[in-house]
C-alpha cells in the first residue's frame, strides 16, 4: 500500500490558521484533499495533525471530509509522522504538507511510480538542484527508511521535520530526484504569508469555477496571459523553520558536547 500523509497545524507562524483559510468558500486544506483525492496511485490519504487545542478544528474538518486523521506531537513532527502510518503498514509513504493547495495528483503519481518501479528507499522533487515551483513538493519514503529515521533521528531539525535525517545521510540510502525539461524554481506556489494566499486564491477565482482539475500546465498558462495574477507572487525565503531547526541543532550538540 502507498500512504499519502498531509502535514497540516493550524499553528503556523507566519499565517497562522493558513489551512482553514477560505479558498472559493471551503477551507484551504479541503481545496488541497479535493486535489489529491485524484492521485492514482497513493492507496490512502490520511491527515496528520497535533493534539494540541489548535488542531481541533482540523480534526473537525477531517471527519466531516472523511479523511482518515492522526493526531500526535506538535513539536516533534517526526514522531507524529511515524506514529501516523505505522498503524497502516504501508509499503511506502508519500510525505506532503498542507501549505501546498496547488497540489498536482499528476506529479505526484509520477513520482510513486519512479520509487516503486526503482524500488529507491527515498524519491523527492525538492533536492538540489531544485528545478519545480516552491509548493508542488512531493517526498515518497520506503517505510523501512522511515522507521530507521525514526529510530535513530536525535537532532531538533531531524525531529522537528521528516527528512533531513534521510538526506544528511545519503550515503545510506537509494536516492532518486526529479528532474525537469525547465527549471522552474523561480516560482513561488506555497502558502507561508498572507500574499500567498491571496496569490493562490486569485488562482483558483480564476481557474476552478471553469476546471475543478486544473493542472500545473494551466497555473503555468494563466500566470502567461494573466501578468495581474503572476505579479502577485511572492519571493519570501523558504524554509525559515528549517533555518530555525539547524540553530536549535548547534545548541543541542554544544550542551550534549558540555556533558561528563
Amino acid at each position: 500500500m502507498i500512504l499519502g500523509i498531509l502535514q497540516a497545524r493550524a499553528s503556523s507562524r507566519r499565517l497562522p490558521g493558513k489551512v482553514l483559510k477560505p479558498i472559493l468558500g471551503r477551507p484551504m486544506l479541503e481545496r488541497q484533499i479535493e486535489r489529491l483525492r485524484r492521485s492514482r496511485r497513493m492507496d490512502r490519504l490520511v491527515v496528520a495533525t497535533s493534539t494540541d487545542a489548535s488542531d481541533d478544528a482540523i480534526a473537525a474538518l477531517c471527519k466531516t471530509l472523511t479523511v482518515d486523521c492522526f493526531r500526535g506531537s506538535l513539536d516533534d513532527v517526526l514522531d507524529r509522522f511515524y506514529q501516523a502510518a505505522r498503524q497502516y503498514a504501508p509499503r511506502a509513504v508519500v510525505r506532503l504538507t498542507g501549505d501546498c493547495p496547488l497540489a498536482d495528483p499528476s506529479v505526484i503519481d509520477e513520482l510513486i511510480e519512479t520509487h516503486c518501479r526503482e524500488g529507491y528507499d527515498y524519491t523527492a522533487n525538492i533536492l538540489p538542484p531544485r528545478q519545480i515551483p516552491d509548493g508542488l513538493d512531493v517526498e515518497v519514503i520506503a517505510m523501512s527508511c522511515l522507521e530507521t529515521t525514526w529510530h535513530e533521528a536525535k537532532l531538533p531539525s531531524e525531529r522537528e521535520h521528516v527528512t533531513p535525517f534521510i538526506y544528511n545521510h545519503r550515503e545510506r540510502f537509494r536516492f532518486e530526484w526529479q528532474r525537469l525539461a525547465t527549471d522552474l524554481s523561480r516560482l513561488r506556489w506555497v502558502v507561508d504569508e498572507p500574499e500567498d494566499f491571496e496569490f493562490v486564491s486569485a488562482i483558483y477565482e480564476a481557474l476552478y469555477p471553469v476546471n475543478p482539475t486544473f493542472s500545473t500546465a494551466d497555473v503555468l498558462a494563466l500566470l502567461e496571459r494573466r501578468p495581474d495574477i503572476a505579479t502577485m507572487m511572492g519571493n519570501v525565503p523558504t524554509n525559515e523553520g528549517y533555518q530555525r531547526s539547524l540553530a536549535a541543532d548547534a545548541a543541542f550538540l554544544a550542551a550534549r558536547k558540555g556533558k561528563p
